[in-house]
């Protein structure tokens, strides 16, 4: 069995040429290719030059990179406010920054019409063939959404709709959410 080798330790050069390389490859926040950097740097030093110089040169903008990654999120998964904040703070955006920005990008948003959306996009086969039936597909499709990062009052309200039975949504209790949301 091999030994997993060593990255090599590299100059100020050379991770110049590694944050590029990562950059070009996909658009990371500043704590993503920070953490990168560290891991291969010589001089711990040389990580900070060459992030301010990324910003210097405008290749490296949390705002802007949180901006497009909420509105890409919205536009292609629709998916919730919540797990954009989540997805956001996963890919080390400040968490004032990461929560500023999904807000903007859901202040004109109809959460109980992407939740619809959801629904059908999802369960295709339930909605057409006599919605949720049961507490357990009620109970899968709840946590689903919640996953996907929507409002529970907002989850509940839609599912009823959707349910064959929307009486037994009445008695559901549905997790505390942090407050803020």
């Amino acid at each position: 069995m091999r030994k997993p080798r060593k990255p090599v330790q590299l100059d100020a050069g050379g991770l110049w040429e590694l944050a590029l390389k990562t950059l070009g490859a996909r658009a990371c926040s500043t704590g993503e290719l920070r953490q990168k950097l560290r891991l291969r740097a010589a001089r711990a030093e040389d990580v900070d030059t060459t992030i301010a110089r990324l910003k210097e040169y405008r290749y490296l903008d949390d705002r802007k990179f949180a901006e497009s990654f909420a509105t890409a999120r919205l536009e292609n998964q629709r998916l919730g406010k919540r797990r954009i904040v989540q997805d956001l703070l996963r890919r080390r955006v400040a968490p004032s920054l990461a929560a500023a920005t999904a807000a903007k990008t859901y202040q004109n948003v109809d959460e109980t019409a992407l939740i619809e959306d959801y629904v059908r996009r999802k369960y295709r086969d339930k909605t057409k063939s006599g919605l949720f039936r049961d507490e357990k597909d009620l109970a899968s499709a709840y946590r689903r959404l919640s996953r996907a990062g929507f409002n529970s009052g907002s989850i509940i309200r839609t599912l009823k709709r959707f349910a064959a039975n929307p009486d037994l949504l009445d008695g559901f209790e549905p997790p505390v959410e942090p407050v803020g949301e």
